[in-house]
């Protein structure tokens, strides 16, 4: 019996999802770039799959947005949106905290749900997934063909023999696959979600992750290469890699299916003492801003004591309003800025572009820098090198200017922001350059 599909409402925007099977903990799933809950269940291993999952845990499978069952419509889905998605597929669920598994291009959005929002995942899983597209696609001309193959073909179920090799000269699962990537995604969302995932790149946020990981890769898998994998299980602290035999990047397909359920479950159930050990830390991945007045000193010289104290206050109900806008939350005021964290780079970017723009008409320059890294949350401060990198990117803008780092950037694919390279500078304190953004004002 196929499950119920129901819908959570994140913004303006339905997701499909499916809740299923009995057991002690949660575990949502993460799907890779295109899906169908429905479908899964007309095909019999995979149906067979889930419901291995399901004899041992509560299951919450959804379709992302802008594929399958759910919502085509809104902004495109970068990975703040994605997150908005998946918080409100749990949420909808009555799941305050679940172990989350993100299978191949969903991979990213696990890691990053992980490191961002620790207290709402007990594990993370990860199968046939990477950090970076070139792991998917390691050339322009591989990607060109796949999306002429998507102009061209899409529908057609040709591309199993891809993603499925034991499947091939099996007309019928080519028959299902075809229906899949109609069911999944129009040519055009596809190849607009094909775009999008190429920028994407979270190499620099996997030692953030603070939660037990099990990393799963087939080690002949055609689409990811198994050296994603083991980039992954490299990176991520205290990460185990699992090695699996078989061709297939389909989880649910070979002889080992079923294993690699049971694996998941029991990591998941029985994450062990060392596991309760790593989901200690306090610390958690967050978009740092830090806002700055223009040559303050010389503008209170000119407008005097009383003005200069008016403008002021204009200047930080502003910036407040701006970050309760966006969601971000103020950590404190600098006198003449602020710093803020956001758990979304997108937003604290559109954050830091709103503030800019408020404060010209009232004849005010600010500046800010933006960095995603690790930091700890005290009672009145946030803590830790991300804080301090924040700052000294700040220190690289001009008026008017809104500066971030190559790990802001990588995160916001698919979000319309656009950036200028504004090339590498030396950060007090490091030995290294950074390479920094410039964010285009049309943002």
């Amino acid at each position: 019996m196929i499950p119920e599909v129901r819908y959570a409402k994140s913004g303006e925007v339905h997701i499909a999802y499916q809740v299923f099977g009995d057991g002690p903990v949660d575990l949502v799933i993460i799907p890779g770039f295109i899906s169908n809950i429905e479908h899964y269940w007309d095909w019999p291993e995979a149906a067979r799959w889930l419901k291995r999952l399901g004899s041992r845990a509560r299951v919450i499978l959804f379709d992302k947005r802008g594929t399958g069952l759910s919502d085509r419509l809104g902004q495109l889905p970068n990975l703040d949106l994605r997150m908005d998605d998946a918080r409100a597929v749990m949420d909808a669920a009555g799941v305050e905290r679940a172990a989350v598994m993100g299978i191949s291009e969903g991979g990213s959005l696990a890691v990053l749900f992980a490191a961002i929002h620790p207290e709402r995942c007990s594990a993370l899983v990860l199968y046939g997934s990477f950090a970076r597209f070139s792991d998917w696609f390691p050339t322009k001309q591989k990607l060109d063909a796949f999306l002429d193959y998507v102009e061209n073909a899409w529908g057609s179920g040709k591309s199993c023999v891809a993603f499925a090799p034991s499947k091939k000269g099996d007309v019928e699962f080519q028959r299902w696959w075809g229906r899949w990537e109609r069911l999944g995604g129009s040519p055009s969302a596809v190849q607009i979600l094909m775009r999008m995932n190429s920028e994407i790149n979270i190499d620099g946020i996997l030692p953030s992750v603070r939660v037990p990981s099990l990393i799963l890769h087939r080690t002949e898998d055609p689409t990811v290469s198994i050296q994603a994998g083991r980039f992954l299980a490299s990176h991520i602290p205290h990460a185990t890699l699992i090695e699996l035999e078989g061709p297939d990047h389909v989880c649910w397909l070979g002889d080992n299916a079923i294993e690699i359920a049971d694996t998941i479950l029991d990591f998941v159930v029985e994450p062990g003492a060392k596991a309760q050990e790593i989901t200690t830390s306090q610390r958690v991945l967050a978009t740092i801003l830090f806002t700055d007045i223009v040559a303050s000193t010389e503008r209170a010289r000119e407008l005097g004591d009383g003005r200069w104290r008016e403008l002021l206050r204009a200047h930080d109900a502003t910036v407040r309003r701006e970050i309760m806008r966006f969601r971000g939350n103020e950590v404190k005021s600098t006198g003449d800025g602020f710093l803020a964290d956001f758990d979304g780079p997108a937003r604290a970017i559109r954050c830091a572009m709103a503030i800019t723009e408020a404060m010209a008409p009232l004849g005010v320059q600010v500046r800010a820098g933006l960095h995603t890294g690790e930091v700890e949350r005290t009672k009145t401060d946030v803590v830790g090198i991300a804080v301090h990198l924040a700052a000294r990117i700040m220190d690289t803008a001009s008026a008017g200017g809104v500066v971030v780092s190559r790990t802001v950037k990588d995160l916001v694919a698919g979000s319309g922001i656009e950036f200028d390279d504004a090339g590498e500078h030396p950060l007090k304190g490091l030995e290294e350059k950074w390479q920094l953004f410039k964010v285009r004002a049309a943002a």
